[in-house]
C-alpha cells in the first residue's frame, strides 16, 4: 500500500516537472520567435532570451541544448501561430472562395496587426536563411511549401465553383504569396502606398466575390 502511495505522489511529480518544462519551452520558444522577428533567426542567443524572460542560461541550455533547437523552436511557433490566427479560423467557411477570401483577408490583416514585433515571420526568416542550408533552412522551407500547398488547394476548390477560370492555381498562390509579402515589407518601411497598391493587387486577383 504505502509503494503504491509513493509510486502516485512520484508518477504526480514528475507530471508537474514535465508539465512545467512544457510551458518554459513554450514561454521561451515564443520570445525566440517574437526577437527573431526583428533580429533574425541568427540574433537569437540564450544570454539574451534569459534575460528577458528572467531565466538562468543553464535553464535555457537545458531545455534547448543549443542554438539550433532554440531556432527550431521559433520556426516552429511562428508556424503554430499563424495557423491559429490565420489557418484556423477561416475553416469555418464553406470551402471554395469564401473560405479562400476568410483565409487572404486574415492574412492580410497580419500586415496591419501582426503576431510578432518584427512583422511577418515568415517574410523575415526566409530572406535570412534561403542561403544558408541545414535544419533551420529546412523547417522554413518546409512551412512555407506546406502554406502554399494549402492555399493551392483552396484556390482549386473555388476553381471548381467557377471563379478564378483561366489561371493556373499554383500561379495565383504564388502571387498572392508574394505581393502579401511585399506588402508587411511594405508596412515595416511606413510605405502605406505600398500597402494599399498589394490590396488592390490582391483583389483583383481574386476577381467579383459572386
Amino acid at each position: 500500500m504505502t509503494e503504491s502511495v509513493t509510486a502516485g505522489a512520484q508518477q504526480r511529480e514528475t507530471d508537474q516537472r514535465l508539465a512545467k518544462g512544457a510551458r518554459a519551452r513554450a514561454s521561451i520558444a515564443r520570445r525566440a520567435a517574437d526577437v527573431a522577428s526583428v533580429e533574425g533567426l541568427t540574433g537569437l542567443s540564450i544570454g539574451r532570451l534569459a534575460t528577458d524572460l528572467g531565466l538562468s542560461k543553464s535553464g535555457i541550455a537545458t531545455l534547448f541544448g543549443s542554438k539550433e533547437s532554440l531556432q527550431l523552436a521559433a520556426v516552429k511557433t511562428a508556424r503554430q501561430v499563424f495557423v491559429d490566427e490565420v489557418i484556423t479560423p477561416s475553416l469555418s467557411e464553406p470551402a471554395g472562395l469564401p473560405r479562400l477570401r476568410a483565409l487572404v483577408e486574415r492574412w492580410f490583416g497580419q500586415v496591419a496587426e501582426p503576431a510578432f514585433p518584427g512583422g511577418c515571420f515568415r517574410v523575415a526568416t526566409l530572406a535570412e536563411f534561403d542561403s544558408r542550408p541545414g535544419p533551420v533552412r529546412d523547417a522554413i522551407a518546409e512551412d512555407r511549401r506546406d502554406w502554399l500547398a494549402f492555399l493551392v488547394k483552396e484556390i482549386r476548390r473555388a476553381q471548381q465553383q467557377g471563379h478564378l477560370d483561366g489561371r493556373a492555381a499554383d500561379a495565383v498562390a504564388f502571387e498572392l504569396d508574394a505581393v502579401i509579402a511585399a506588402a508587411h515589407t511594405a508596412r515595416q518601411m511606413g510605405d502605406e502606398w505600398g500597402v494599399r497598391t498589394a490590396h488592390a493587387v490582391v483583389a483583383d486577383l481574386l476577381g467579383p466575390g459572386d
